[in-house]
């Protein structure tokens, strides 16, 4: 018994040696006077109110960027005329963007259906199958394998007709 009360009456005398320290004494102080300043109070966000909706308008016309397409009287762009697409249809989202700022970033697939994942060049990603459009000439999405989809897209053939001219959306690596 006087062997375990040894060790015990050692250990209690270690454990008050080392509550005395006084080496931390000016912290401690400096940590009261913190302590018994007064507490701040932070003041509450500002309201605003909400920002009127912006509808751009000229989204549907031809990027400043995109170099203009010139036709002459002579010139025609290859291709069957076809008949005039549905203007009256609603658009998708993917119609209001330049089909040179999309980009194809990967596929998914359910039981036999597949989907195309598009980056709008916006930082989103649109889940399209085949039927959708995309781009501002009423490009048809026709077909969707692993790496591409295939558009089928109706534009103006210069002369007061439409043609359908076909592409192709690779997958980036």
């Amino acid at each position: 018994m006087k062997l375990l009360l040894v060790p015990a009456i050692v250990g209690a005398l270690l454990l008050t040696a080392c509550a005395g320290d006084s080496q931390f004494g000016d912290l401690d102080a400096k940590m009261a006077q913190f302590r018994e300043r007064p507490r701040g109070t932070i003041e509450p966000l500002p309201s605003y109110p909400p920002a009127e909706r912006f509808n751009y308008s000229a989204l549907a016309m031809r990027s400043p960027f995109e170099a203009p397409v010139v036709f002459t009287a002579e010139s025609r762009v290859g291709g069957n005329a076809v008949s005039e697409p549905d203007l009256k249809r609603q658009k998708e989202p993917l119609e209001l963007v330049s089909y040179s700022a999309l980009a194809m970033v990967g596929t998914l697939s359910k039981d036999s259906r597949v989907w195309a994942l598009i980056n709008d060049g916006n930082g989103r990603i649109h889940r399209v199958a085949e039927g959708n459009y995309l781009g501002r000439n009423f490009g048809e999405i026709t077909k969707i394998g692993d790496v591409e989809l295939d558009v089928l897209e109706t534009v103006p053939d210069g002369k007061g007709g439409w043609i359908n001219r076909p592409r192709t959306m690779g997958m980036n690596e």
